[in-house]
């Protein structure tokens, strides 16, 4: 009910976030505020996304079950979970290993079997799958990366991120649509993301 006093009202959104055991993705130490609306911290310096927002960016992916979706950013891999509920396939990218082999576990303890993963650097996307009828971001880019844009299906395919300062200070989520060549850019609500970083720790390549 708080989700959708708050905006998140497409039921299919609501659904998932219900269905999906959210104290399965949080760490040890935080699983009494499981299900408060906040980001929470995890390994690596990265955050589990607060449900609203989580909630308001799936939802502006106009997201139906035919959709094969591209995560930049696995994190804890509860966005990508929520996903998983109502689309064809997700692809999902995380440049911290620890991170994809946790959320790894946590996809087939949760027997999500249309997830499917990759260790690599999520600005570059992932080409070998392209296009992607949708794209969701889950760091801010200072600017809209074009690598991911030319990922993006050109009949009419959605990307939700946040851009702005990567601080944090000012940062808002765009929705980006795309027909043939061309795209456009849609401001929807301010938010605070952790970077979108480009290239692996350590200098490693993908």
């Amino acid at each position: 009910m708080d989700l959708r006093n708050a905006g998140v009202t497409n039921t299919q959104v609501l659904s998932a976030i219900e269905r999906i055991p959210r104290e399965e993705f949080v760490e040890d130490s935080f699983l009494d505020q499981a299900y408060a609306n906040q980001a929470l911290p995890i390994a690596c310096g990265q955050t589990i996304s607060q449900p609203l927002v989580v909630g308001l960016m799936t939802q502006a992916l106009e997201l139906h079950d035919r959709h094969k979706v591209l995560e930049v950013g696995t994190g804890s891999g509860y966005q990508a979970a929520v996903l998983s509920r109502f689309s064809r396939r997700v692809y999902t990218i995380e440049r911290h290993q620890d991170l994809l082999e946790e959320a790894e576990r946590r996809f087939e303890s949760l027997r999500l079997r249309n997830i499917t993963t990759l260790y690599g650097d999520g600005y570059k996307g992932w080409a070998a799958q392209a296009p992607f009828d949708r794209i969701l971001v889950t760091a801010a880019a200072r600017i809209v990366p074009r690598e991911l844009v030319e990922q993006l299906s050109e009949n009419g395919g959605v990307m939700i991120l946040p851009v702005g300062d990567l601080a944090g200070a000012d940062q808002e989520v765009l929705r980006v649509r795309k027909e043939g060549k061309n795209f456009t850019t849609e401001r929807l609500f301010p938010v605070r993301f952790v970077p979108l970083v480009q290239g692996m720790p350590g200098g490693q390549r993908n």
